[in-house]
């Protein structure tokens, strides 16, 4: 009889038994399966975008605006410096068109000093871009005691993919507010971000979360300015600027520049409502840095406004009553309970390095996936039922075993699918029905071989083993250069390419598993149960 160790017989019961639990939820339909044990699994195969629907969005990231937040940081970052070494200076601006910032040394005694301080805000742009020895600004002097520094190429490539990444996670942080299962968040070339979220509705309201750029800035209303005339003459203050409310009409402010908290240093936000009016709000909470600062600026402005700006514009502007000390307060805006939610979980996640726009939108109807599972279904259980016929009539009841094992193959693939949590998309679906072909050619070289050795005169017991021991370099040759082929595309391909490789992936290792050790122990039980003078193959 065909020798099989007791232990290897355990394995593939076991695995054949995990294979049919863990696929069994895509088996019935959700409503069933919640009647089930509880011990039973209950997770099914996550459905992509293009078989159950949802919102294809592609963001554009403004390069200008992040370049522009980085020369207004650069700029506090030049003023700082010279007030810490106590050196005069005029004339401090910047220049979006050439990105730059320039600064006049008021006395030329104190220009090398100042000079030196300034070329240490230049760092040098980290190894992982690619970029070794290249520095993030060139600072060169410039005319009279004049110092210009300006931003580098490779330090914009290192803040754009720096911005990238932080809006790939911040995206993330925002859609998974809404409960929706494996969404697609990944970037396409330069500065672009591909958000794909199936089974989602509302897609306006997933657009405006998105959309909002969430940066949070609290900022000293400017006391003695008066925002009519300023809007009369259009002559800002130099450090002042001209913001407007939410409100229709919307109410101007002139704004002091200097931001005393932002929302980096919030650490939660939360929808609530006002005890007083029990209106909607959003109360937020700092962190320890944020308190402190928010704490110090509370104090020394005690009767004066202090405006809340929102991504550019004045949320609400109330005066400063008294020192708020705890490190925490409360947004209001005549918000609806929707709109307080939606903006907590904006401060929640973060704010985005600059604006994103929607360059391209599609959305997928659920008719349509429909059609697609339906017709998916259509094509896999055409291709079984094709290959089970073949696969018996060429080969018997040999035939038969290879069936078997080809409908445990697909019961593993979608077990596994299910317990990694993997997305089925379209071309997944092509890839399962491509596994289904070539399944069973492990089984065709033992079968034939199985044959050869029947035909040389052996008995069935040596033409078997003879069969499955000389198939199986050929079989593990032609399945690794197929499952290389796989594990490439997964690697180097995104999206639709990465769900066929994965099933395609799962499938050929599944075949390999079951064309060799599944068929072969049902042919040793046949063996054993049977005892047959001749192969009926």
């Amino acid at each position: 009889m065909l020798h099989f160790p007791q232990w290897k017989l355990i394995v593939v019961f076991g695995v054949v038994f995990a294979a049919l639990i863990f696929a069994l939820p895509n088996v019935f339909p959700r409503a069933t399966m919640e009647t089930m044990p509880g011990w039973l699994p209950h997770k099914q195969v996550s459905l992509g975008l293009d078989l159950q629907g949802g919102a294809h969005l592609l963001y554009q990231l403004d390069e200008n605006e992040m370049i522009e937040d980085w020369l207004n940081k650069l700029r506090d970052d030049v003023r700082e410096t010279l007030r810490k070494d106590r050196v005069p200076y005029t004339d401090l601006t910047q220049n979006l068109a050439t990105r730059t910032v320039s600064v006049k040394i008021r006395e030329a005694a104190d220009f090398e000093k100042a000079y030196e301080d300034l070329r240490k805000l230049s760092v040098p742009v980290s190894n992982t871009f690619g970029l070794t020895g290249a520095q993030t600004l060139e600072v060169s002097r410039s005319g009279d005691n004049g110092v210009l520094l300006k931003a580098t190429d490779a330090g914009l490539t290192q803040r754009m993919d720096s911005a990238i990444q932080a809006s790939i996670e911040t995206i993330r942080r925002r859609v998974d507010a809404f409960g929706t299962t494996e969404p697609s968040i990944q970037r396409q070339g330069r500065n672009r971000v591909l958000v794909q979220v199936p089974g989602i509705s509302d897609v306006e309201r997933l657009k405006k979360l998105i959309g909002e750029t969430g940066k949070l800035e609290f900022r000293m209303v400017d006391p003695g300015a008066d925002a009519q005339q300023v809007v009369a003459s259009k002559q800002v203050p130099i450090d002042d600027d001209l913001l407007f409310s939410k409100d229709d009409p919307p109410n101007p402010y002139v704004i002091k520049k200097q931001v005393l908290v932002s929302g980096e240093n919030l650490v939660d936000a939360q929808p609530g409502f006002d005890q007083r009016t029990n209106e909607p709000i959003v109360t937020f909470r700092f962190d320890a840095t944020g308190a402190k600062r928010f704490a110090r600026a509370t104090q020394e402005n005690v009767g004066l406004p202090f405006a809340i700006i929102l991504d550019g514009k004045v949320v609400s502007a109330p005066v400063i009553r008294e020192p708020i000390l705890g490190g925490s307060g409360q947004i209001s805006g005549n918000f609806t309970v929707a709109e307080a939610s939606d903006l907590a979980v904006t401060l929640r996640s973060g704010a985005l390095p600059a604006k994103l726009t929607v360059i391209e939108e599609r959305t997928v109807g659920a008719s349509l996936g429909a059609d697609s599972i339906a017709q998916g279904k259509q094509a896999t259980l055409l291709g079984l039922l094709l290959v089970v016929i073949f696969m018996f009539v060429a080969y018997g009841l040999f035939g038969v075993f290879a069936n078997i094992a080809l409908i445990v193959n697909i019961a593993i693939i979608f077990g596994v699918l299910s317990l990694i949590g993997s997305t089925l998309t379209l071309p997944g679906i092509a890839g399962i029905v491509l596994t289904i072909g070539i399944a069973v050619d492990a089984n065709v070289l033992i079968n034939e071989r199985i044959r050869e050795e029947v035909h040389s005169g052996k008995s069935p017991v040596a033409a078997i083993e003879a069969g499955y021991s000389r198939a199986m370099t050929t079989i593990i040759d032609s399945n690794m250069t197929t499952l290389i082929s796989t594990l490439v595309l997964f690697w180097l391909g995104s999206g639709a390419v990465r769900g066929f490789a994965v099933t395609l992936t799962i499938g050929i290792l599944a075949s390999m598993f079951t064309a060799v050790t599944v068929t072969r122990l049902m042919v040793s039980f046949w063996l054993r149960w049977a005892r047959p003078a001749a192969l009926p193959i």
